[in-house]
């Protein structure tokens, strides 16, 4: 029974036809990434982070696969279910609730309960949200000439960056 479960995923993978995708390699790197930093035993904040990355890169990825448009913003909600549908499962894993003071509400201030780890996943989606933007602005500074791999450098690098920020910071 178990070998079904196994082999039947291998097997349609010879099936498929060419795909499309935001970037399988991106993918994959945030995935790995997130892996990675549990390995290291990094903080789960910085977890959270990679999590958020890699779930708005597949949101992006599973966005193309369906070429006709079915129904208004159909790119973006698919986007938004599979990102709620990767992070919204492993919260329970990776949740760090934390304080955030308001001083200049009231007359003492505010203090909140918040969840890094939601906050935490939503930068790691924008980071991956905005890489290709920031590609296609060093492209044109560079005048068209890209750097091999520059999708990827820019997002990994940007994440790791942000992940070694918020580790010494939490």
């Amino acid at each position: 029974m178990v070998k079904k479960f196994f082999i039947l995923p291998v097997i349609s993978f010879f099936f498929l036809k060419l795909v499309s995708a935001h970037c399988p390699l991106c993918t994959i790197g945030a995935g790995a990434a997130a892996a990675g930093a549990v390995w290291l035993g990094v903080s789960k904040v910085v977890v959270a982070l990679f999590i958020g990355a890699f779930a708005m890169s597949m949101g992006l990825w599973f966005s193309n696969i369906i070429k006709k448009q079915y129904i208004q913003f159909q790119k973006t909600l698919i986007v938004i279910v599979v990102f709620l549908t990767t992070v919204w499962p492993l919260m329970p894993l990776f949740s760090a609730i934390g304080p955030l003071y308001l001083s200049f509400m009231g007359e003492y201030g505010i203090t909140y309960a918040v969840n890094y780890s939601i906050a935490s996943s939503l930068f790691g989606g924008l980071v991956v949200l905005s890489s290709p933007l920031i590609s296609k602005k060093l492209t044109k500074l560079r005048e068209g000439k890209m750097l091999p791999f520059q999708g990827i450098i820019i997002t990994l690098s940007t994440l790791i960056i942000a992940g070694s920020i918020i580790q010494v910071l939490v």
